[in-house]
């Protein structure tokens, strides 16, 4: 079906709601201003208020909502007050995620099962919660952050957690994709490279991860924050209509080696 030629226009989410987690800092804050640029009302989360309320001071209609989505009634709740505010959502950006940096012989049950429930229960869980309304208004995206470390292993920075649980990520996206592409819903993953955040605090500034970077990345540098705007806005809008149950890496070369 044709239309009339636009490109810019495909990429703007005027009427849209978006949630964002893990939104006080770093690549959360930056996703949300990205949407809230486009014309998206945005519903940014975190356990941190103080950070969400200073960046809705920023964000023009933007609501801020406090939520630790390592526990499950909070996840409900989120979705709930989000939709009592704004009458919807339309769009969904897991970004909350955490790792534990330390070898498998010392990592114990607990690490494993923190990060997991953080960076893989909680996104099938908002994903659930929010899908049901996608569904029932028959459109809605939905993407999920993923990393590089969900395709290639993280070594001699040893993270099996992190690993493992980005790695259910992209396979969750695809299925999740699967089952809602007749629905109306698309759902894909966002997989960056190194870039600055709270998780790689320090790296930027270290001269043996810099050496890393150097030595394994083609483009031999950290990315830059604004490097992930046009692949999330891309994502989220209807730029990327054709397009379920896929990834996009955004990494400097990295898994091309």
């Amino acid at each position: 079906m044709s239309s009339p030629l636009d490109p810019i226009a495909q990429f703007r989410l005027d009427g849209k709601v978006a949630i964002v987690t893990g939104a006080s800092s770093g690549l959360g804050a930056r996703f949300a201003r990205v949407l809230h640029a486009a014309g998206a009302q945005v519903a940014v989360t975190a356990r941190r208020l103080d950070r969400l309320e200073s960046l809705v001071s920023e964000l023009p209609g933007a609501y801020a909502v406090q939520c630790d989505v390592s526990d499950e009634a909070q996840r409900e709740s989120l979705v709930q007050q989000v939709i009592a505010h704004f009458g919807k959502v339309d769009i969904l950006v897991n970004n909350a995620g955490v790792g534990h940096t330390i070898s498998v012989e010392k990592e114990t049950l607990d690490d494993f099962r923190s990060t997991m429930e953080i960076n893989t229960t909680a996104i099938w869980h908002l994903s659930k919660l929010c899908g049901v309304h996608m569904v029932a208004q028959q459109s809605g995206v939905i993407v999920n952050v993923a990393s590089i470390l969900g395709k290639v292993g993280s070594t001699p920075i040893k993270q099996a957690n992190y690993c493992a649980s980005k790695a259910a990520v992209l396979g969750l996206s695809r299925e999740l994709a699967l089952q809602w592409a007749r629905k109306g819903v698309r759902v894909n993953a966002l997989c960056p490279g190194w870039f600055p955040s709270e998780m790689t605090a320090g790296m930027e500034s270290d001269e043996g991860s810099q050496r890393l970077i150097a030595q394994n990345s083609p483009m031999p540098r950290m990315g830059y924050e604004h490097e992930l705007d046009g692949a999330l806005l891309f994502m989220a809008s209807d730029a990327s209509s054709f397009m379920t149950g896929t990834e996009v890496v955004v990494d400097g070369g990295w898994t091309a080696r």
